[in-house]
């Protein structure tokens, strides 16, 4: 099934649609939500519809596609976003508006997607972070991620040089895989102590 609605204790994660591109903008204007993410801020609606049509509109035309706007259940818009990758490192990302943040809302949703994903029988997925950036490791490892190493990237389309932590999560109960992708292409790797 193709992203199917998800709704929990005080969300609810559906597809975005082309009613959403304003409250998509508000996300994705915020200069701090997206410092950490591959792309600039966006700078207006324009902007917004085409990162839509690529980022979403695109995906919901796949066959198996996770791709939500988190909504808060009593109005149902969207504050933020919660995706799995249908490639081969099944790479689980989101975002939300920082009014939103520190309130176990990413954590919530995060738990649903990956109770759906189990459910569809995807067998694991990866998550990075910008060393710079710990408390997204900290989402990470509430919804049971294991760190498993750090790797350095000219990351683009910013143009910096980022180390990011790679966590994973095997959901199929194969507790030796290691997703190496990022591993083997990265010039410089380790695995940090004490995370």
């Amino acid at each position: 099934m193709n992203t199917p609605t998800l709704v929990t204790k005080r969300l609810i994660l559906r597809k975005f649609t082309k009613e959403d591109i304003e409250a998509l903008f508000l996300i994705l204007k915020e200069e701090e939500v997206n410092t950490f993410l591959p792309w600039y801020p966006m700078k207006n609606i324009e902007q917004t519809k085409e990162f839509y049509e690529q980022r979403y509109a695109s995906k919901y035309a796949q066959p198996q596609a996770y791709a939500y706007a988190i909504c808060m259940k009593n109005d149902n818009f969207p504050i933020g976003y919660m995706n799995v990758d249908m490639q081969e490192h099944h790479d689980f990302g989101y975002g939300l508006r920082k009014a939103f943040w520190h309130q176990g809302i990413v954590t919530e949703a995060g738990r649903a997607v990956i109770a759906q994903i189990q459910k569809d029988g995807l067998p694991y997925i990866t998550a990075t972070h910008d060393r710079n950036n710990p408390r997204s490791g900290g989402v990470m490892r509430n919804l049971g991620m294991k760190y498993q190493y750090s790797y350095e990237e000219q990351w683009q389309p910013k143009n910096i040089l980022v180390t990011f932590r790679m966590y994973q999560l095997n959901i199929d109960g194969n507790t030796k895989r290691v997703y190496q992708k990022y591993w083997n292409t990265s010039a410089v790797h380790f695995v940090e102590k004490d995370i």
